[in-house]
């Protein structure tokens, strides 16, 4: 298995149950890829370097089959899921508790429940459909069908045939932000819809210190099945690996063409040349003397705030984004952690953790504009920052080299590369004996290891087809 991020970590753990014995190759001194927890700043603030809210993994049909909590994964709820300030000095909230976030939403909480609750009250088997490779076959056909339905409209033509109030658009543009689309792009509806559900299902939680409390639980779990990790251990080219029956890979398309060295197909490795990155990330992790000062004091209870004012505000650059083009209020992800998890920084001092988009590998320091966002919303912000440590695209992808320039989703999630990511064989390549099972696979970017899953169940039916035709054969 070469990677230690969540996918690779799944996907060892799948085989590990499996008999094999498996060996993990992790680049980085430390697993977990973008699931990791690092003093960035100051020593003692402790800040998750990619991932920080966690409902896919709260939700994730594989992670919940395990007993990672026995391995001391915690998870902590604020108590609202979701803050998205407003300029009018107020906040929308997303409650976790659905009839709370109905009677919150107003005139438009009967929509939001028509649309949500469906959705989030089957979670485990809509999770289970969305979460795997494309596929005309469904256990759950209906249910597919309802979220399918308001998934692959573009975020705004959803929402404008839904929503009244300004108040909710402006909601339901940040949950589809996610999606690193365009909001007036088909598919972009569906981050908004499988998000929104997520949090009246499973919440938005974040795991007691930090995302590399997901990793650890993880490798524990392996651990016990008798599985080994070696970090600091770049696989340059898989001629280099001890030999084995099979080679896993939770790395980008990219990586894996450089790693084959020629060992793959002409016709496979075309199909890899083409797969197309998405759009980057800038990112700033923050030691705070303070709490942020939100002019809506109620951003207070949510571990995860949408600073970017209204839907036309997010639309506008998010378009830009996908445009390459350059914008000035950029639409910034914020988590503020320590106000729920005490261990992420010293007494009374804080952490936050927040990134816009951009193209990718873009070099332009967006430091200034995010830090503007959040004054707009937060006035004397800057002034509770102790220490900042600012990651654009480059740095990003030198610390994990599965994001290429800043892309933290393993590729753009646009309809064509849904279906076909990175191509119609999705986990296996033109060798028997090798397979991809990175975020750059279905179901795509997020932490719940379905990627890596999926992957290694691929593997080891072929490897019980090769086992089946030997037994013949003797």
């Amino acid at each position: 298995m070469i990677g230690a991020g969540p996918n690779g970590l799944a996907a060892a753990i799948v085989l590990a149950q499996a008999g094999l014995q498996v060996g993990v190759f992790e680049a980085e001194p430390q697993p977990g890829g973008a699931a990791r927890t690092l003093e960035l700043t100051i020593p003692g603030f402790l800040h998750d370097f990619g991932s920080a809210v966690h409902p896919l993994a709260a939700g994730s049909p594989f992670f919940s089959s395990l007993s990672l909590p026995k391995f001391g994964l915690e998870w902590i709820h604020s108590p609202v899921a979701l803050a998205h300030p407003l300029d009018d000095g107020t906040a929308v909230l997303l409650d976790s508790d659905l009839s709370k976030a109905v009677a919150t939403l107003g005139s438009d909480g009967k929509a939001w429940r028509r649309l949500m609750e469906p959705l989030a009250k089957h979670w485990r088997v809509l999770s289970a459909e969305v979460l795997r490779p494309v596929s005309v076959f469904s256990r759950h056909p209906w249910l597919l069908a309802r979220f399918g339905l308001s998934a692959l409209p573009p975020a705004n033509v959803l929402s404008n045939f839904l929503f009244r109030s300004e108040r909710t658009k402006a909601l339901f543009a940040g949950l589809a932000a996610h999606s690193f689309l365009s909001l007036d792009e088909p598919l972009s509806a569906a981050f908004g819809v499988l998000l929104g559900a997520a949090a009246h299902a499973v919440g938005w939680p974040i795991p007691r210190g930090g995302a590399q409390s997901i990793t650890k639980s993880l490798c524990g779990h392996l651990s016990e099945l008798g599985a080994s990790i070696k970090t600091s251990a770049r696989v340059e080219k898989l001629r280099d690996l001890p030999h084995c029956d099979v080679t896993l890979c939770d790395v980008t398309p990219r990586q894996l063409l450089r790693m084959a060295e020629g060992r793959l197909s002409a016709r496979y490795t075309r199909k890899l040349e083409i797969f197309r990155y998405g759009c980057g990330v800038f990112k700033v992790d923050y030691a705070l003397s303070t709490p942020i000062p939100w002019k809506a004091q109620e951003c207070s209870r949510a571990a995860t705030v949408h600073v970017g004012g209204s839907a036309a505000d997010i639309t506008a650059y998010e378009a830009a984004v996908r445009g390459g083009q350059r914008a000035e209020r950029p639409f910034v992800l914020l988590v503020q952690p320590s106000l729920f998890d005490p261990t992420r920084a010293p007494a009374g001092k804080h952490t936050a953790w927040a990134y816009c988009h951009v193209p990718n590998g873009s070099n332009v320091d967006m430091l200034e504009r995010i830090e503007i966002q959040i004054e707009r919303f937060a006035p004397g912000f800057r002034d509770c920052v102790l220490a900042r440590r600012v990651f654009p695209p480059t740095a990003l992808e030198g610390m994990d080299a599965n994001l290429v320039g800043g892309d933290i989703g393993g590729g753009a999630m646009d309809l064509r590369q849904f279906l076909f990511r990175p191509t119609w064989r999705h986990y296996a390549t033109s060798s028997r004996d090798l397979y991809i099972c990175s975020a750059s696979t279905p179901p795509g970017g997020g932490v719940h290891g379905m990627c890596g899953y999926h992957g290694a169940r691929a593997a080891l039916s072929e490897l019980g087809t090769q086992n089946a035709l030997l037994q013949l054969q003797a």
